[in-house]
């Protein structure tokens, strides 16, 4: 079989899974942030979506009952039976098994678990990974972009690709510097950056990225869902789930899909292997690793 049918295969996979279908159902409409919640719990609960009352829904996406009814119409359809009929007829699916004698911790793991299931199934197109991978690479410098709780994620990628990338720049501080920065990688010669962007999605956030691209920088983002606020100001989204039935979110899929965009990244780069292994020379040499 050849690569082309491979990749056509995979994106036909991609295309024929619940969660995808909701993608595709929500595609083309004007949400208010509400109504991209509602939308983000259904995707992140595809399965279990076309079974469950207004009520369940609502007290899943954590919303009011009417506000569910209100989604259902925004969407074209009369009310929410509409729409679960339509849901029950377009996606057949078992409803998944309950979580029976787990606790809340062993919840906590299942739901990641079911993040990075629907990560895999996303990734089953590799192409918007793909491109990611070769605006990262061609940027020199690389800004990568990570405010309040998703500083951790942007720290953890600009760490790795460092040892790969030329020139990556860490932004992890807001306020008026960021701007600053973004100049100064611009004048370097910067032409994308990367942001991820996690829950709560900071004001600054969205005014980092509409200033990035007023300042001509292709802005790629790794955030919770395609509807997170962050979606229309940038040019390439890649969604991964976070978890959120602790007291804080857990951000599992989204670590992941970073370093899935380093190793898109390491194709687009040709000297990358040459200077993996420079770097473990030297880190040889100076013993800065316990064998």
């Amino acid at each position: 079989m050849s690569a082309e049918s491979d990749t056509a295969e995979g994106t036909a996979r991609a295309a024929d899974t619940p969660a995808a279908r909701l993608q595709t159902l929500f595609e083309g409409h004007r949400l208010t942030p509400t109504q991209r919640r509602i939308a983000h719990s259904m995707v992140r609960r595809a399965a279990d979506v076309p079974f469950l009352s207004s009520v369940e829904l609502a007290e899943l996406a954590g919303v009011s009952q009417p506000s569910v009814t209100r989604f259902a119409v925004a969407l074209g359809f009369d009310g929410y039976p509409a729409l679960r009929k339509h849901l029950r007829e377009v996606a057949p699916a078992e409803p998944v098994a309950a979580a029976g004698t787990y606790n809340e911790y062993q919840q906590a793991v299942e739901a990641e678990i079911e993040n990075l299931r629907h990560l895999a199934e996303l990734l089953a197109d590799p192409r918007p990974v793909r491109k990611a991978g070769r605006l990262l690479a061609a940027s020199r410098p690389l800004p990568v972009l990570g405010l309040r709780a998703a500083a951790s994620q942007a720290y953890g990628f600009a760490y790795f690709a460092a040892k790969v990338h030329p020139d990556v720049r860490l932004l992890h501080e807001g306020g008026t510097m960021v701007h600053d920065r973004i100049d100064a990688c611009v004048r370097a010669g910067a032409s994308a950056l990367l942001c991820f962007a996690l829950p709560r999605h900071p004001r600054e956030v969205l005014d980092t990225l509409g200033y990035a691209r007023q300042a001509g920088l292709t802005v790629v983002t790794v955030a919770d869902s395609a509807f997170a606020p962050v979606a229309r100001a940038s040019d390439l989204l890649l969604p991964a789930a976070v978890g959120t039935g602790l007291a804080f979110d857990t951000a599992c899929a989204p670590m992941l899909l970073g370093r899935v965009l380093l190793e898109a990244m390491c194709d687009d780069l040709p000297e990358a292997q040459a200077r993996l292994e420079e770097f473990d020379a030297r880190a040889a040499a100076r013993g800065l690793f316990v064998e």
